[in-house]
């Protein structure tokens, strides 16, 4: 019914397109597109015109995300328009096609003239040459006055590798520069904020940090002063650069000009490995790119989806990965009293345990941080074992852009997967006292440090057995029976479901440290060895496993959640 609805509205409401022709190839564009900041419709231009007919035009300060500025010159084509008459109507040719008038060599006056791609809006019968030798010189042109006073730093430079105006430059540029000039210097290693620096001699005035910082980040922080080859890129006097999306124009510079002080000289891009993956900082979930190399991470960038966080994501969120690398992460399975237990032996004795244990003495504490897969073994195991569980709520601020409330990144995750029925947080007063009074004699906690939550150290003691698999040390793990290592997400492959009902999945980017595992590796040995029924071994299985059970994944494989995720009902 709701297909045929939407059938219906776009069959009374057509989407209007324009004919033009890119490298003699006519294609159908839509007459508009939604504006990148209001979202309303604006003329479409030559350069979406030819992204969509798979022809890139080279560019500096277009971006897509941001407003129009035409400033790089970089993307000047020759185009050609249907010509017109003194009687106001179109020239034929002998065949009645429209006669085109373009740009020719040597320029003609009275022709048309080459134009910014990023800025012309399409019209009806247009021809765009993106390729042709008049286009070829203004390229040429634009690249050489780009180059006259750039330093030839790029052995050093942090850009080197992902650099638009090193990748521009062979594709387009010229082999000899025909400048002699001395190159003008400017200020270079300048301390713009906390987490960034800029080399002013490397700016192409290209404005996509102004622009990023004023109509994305709402922080007009960024400006440039001086006039011609002196013009420099600069803050408001005694303001730094300091919001929580600074790391934004480290992207978006085309150029090395802008640094993260976190990356810088750190590693060299052409080195590192590339997993796809997603932010865990809060219920937002962006997704991101893990930059890797033997088994260390280097950096999170974030990595395009429109219904998710565009191609933006948050300072705070971006740096926080080196916890997953910290000396002190928990690297061996133990035991409370023995040394040099395996996890064979711990999870065999775990199981034996609680197969013994009577029905309602059990909670199982776990976080939504865990992953949906995670959350839905220990739903099994808790059902079987008639436990009550909970998952603590974790908020703090929020901003209007990507930050949300919620820092868990998998609280519907942990309601979908059945793990919690009810609001989050609102059994663990009943499991603290049902430790209290002796009820509760066993507890199972994953990736919580429960003192934190209520349950105070005095009260774990009252405990006959207590089960806590986690990442780095706390006070709950001092307390713990066995201790089971777990993974970041960045060490195992899983899904997460964000606060708006978006199913994610993050992959495998380094090796865990020592003996530590999956968490879905070992609970599912543990919990197959207490229920007695058997689970996939491998995730993609389990999640499939877990869908053909759970109503909101109903009718979703592994494979249907592809790169960018899906929608699940909430």
């Amino acid at each position: 019914m709701l297909m045929a609805k939407k059938a219906a509205e776009k069959a009374v409401h057509p989407v209007e397109t324009i004919n033009v022709k890119v490298e003699g190839k006519e294609i159908e564009v839509p007459k508009t597109m939604p504006d990148p900041i209001t979202g309303k419709p604006v003329p479409t231009t030559m350069i979406q015109a030819c992204k969509i007919a798979g022809v890139e035009i080279p560019h500096y300060c277009y971006h897509p995300k941001l407003p129009v500025a035409g400033n790089c010159r970089m993307c000047l084509v020759e185009f050609g328009m249907p010509a017109m008459g003194r009687n106001q109507k179109l020239i034929l040719n002998e065949d009645g096609t429209p006669q085109i008038r373009k740009l020719t060599l040597p320029y003609e006056p009275g022709t048309s003239r080459g134009t910014i791609a990023c800025a012309t809006p399409i019209s009806p019968g247009m021809e765009i040459y993106p390729n042709s030798e008049a286009t070829k010189q203004m390229r040429e042109a634009v690249l050489e006055s780009l180059l006259v006073n750039h330093p030839l730093d790029c052995p050093i430079c942090d850009q080197a590798g992902e650099c638009k105006l090193q990748e521009y430059s062979v594709q387009h540029g010229q082999a000899v520069s025909q400048f002699a000039e001395t190159k003008v210097h400017k200020p270079k290693q300048v301390d713009l904020g906390p987490r960034i620096m800029l080399d002013a001699e490397r700016c192409i005035l290209c404005t996509r940090c102004v622009r990023f910082s004023r109509d994305i980040a709402d922080d007009d922080a960024l400006g440039f002063v001086n006039r011609g080859s002196y013009s420099t890129l600069t803050t408001f006097p005694g303001k730094p650069f300091d919001n929580n999306y600074t790391l934004n124009t480290v992207d978006i510079c085309p150029v090395g000009a802008l640094t993260s002080k976190d990356f810088r000289f750190q590693m060299r891009v052409w080195f590192l490995k590339e997993t796809q993956s997603i932010c865990t900082s809060c219920g937002t979930g962006c997704n991101i790119t893990i930059s890797s190399r033997e088994e260390k991470i280097y950096r999170y960038e974030p990595r395009e989806n429109d219904a998710v966080n565009s191609c933006w994501m948050c300072d705070a969120g971006r740096l926080n990965y080196k916890w997953i690398g910290h000396k002190d992460r928990l690297t061996a399975p133990k035991r409370f009293g023995r040394s040099g237990v395996t996890w064979e032996q711990s999870l065999e004795a775990i199981a034996e345990h609680l197969r013994a244990a009577a029905s309602k003495t059990t909670a199982i504490i776990a976080s939504a941080r865990q992953s949906t897969e995670e959350l839905y073994l220990l739903r099994k195991l808790a059902d079987h074992l008639e436990a009550i569980t909970d998952s603590p709520a974790r908020t703090g601020e929020a901003d209007k852009l990507l930050v949300n409330a919620d820092k868990n990144p998998n609280s519907n995750g942990a309601r979908l997967s059945g793990f919690c029925f009810t609001e989050m947080g609102i059994n663990l007063p009943k499991i603290a006292s049902g430790i209290q009074s002796g009820k509760i004699t066993n507890l199972i906690v994953f990736g919580e440090d429960v003192t934190h939550h209520g349950i105070d150290a005095a009260l774990l003691q009252k405990l006959n057995f207590l089960v806590v698999s986690d990442i780095l040390p706390s006070n709950t793990t001092k307390k713990a029976n066995f201790l089971l290592p777990g993974c970041a997400h960045a060490e195992k492959q899983g899904t997460f479901v964000n606060i708006k009902g978006r199913l994610q999945r993050f992959l495998k980017a380094v090796e865990s440290p020592g003996q530590a595992r999956p968490e879905s590796e070992f609970l599912t040995d543990l919990v197959s060895q207490v229920t007695g029924e058997s689970y996939p071994a491998s995730l993609e299985s389990l999640f499939n496993k877990m869908a053909s059970e759970a109503n909101a994944f109903r009718n979703i494989q592994w494979s249907d959640i592809g790169e960018l995720g899906v929608n699940v009902p909430i």
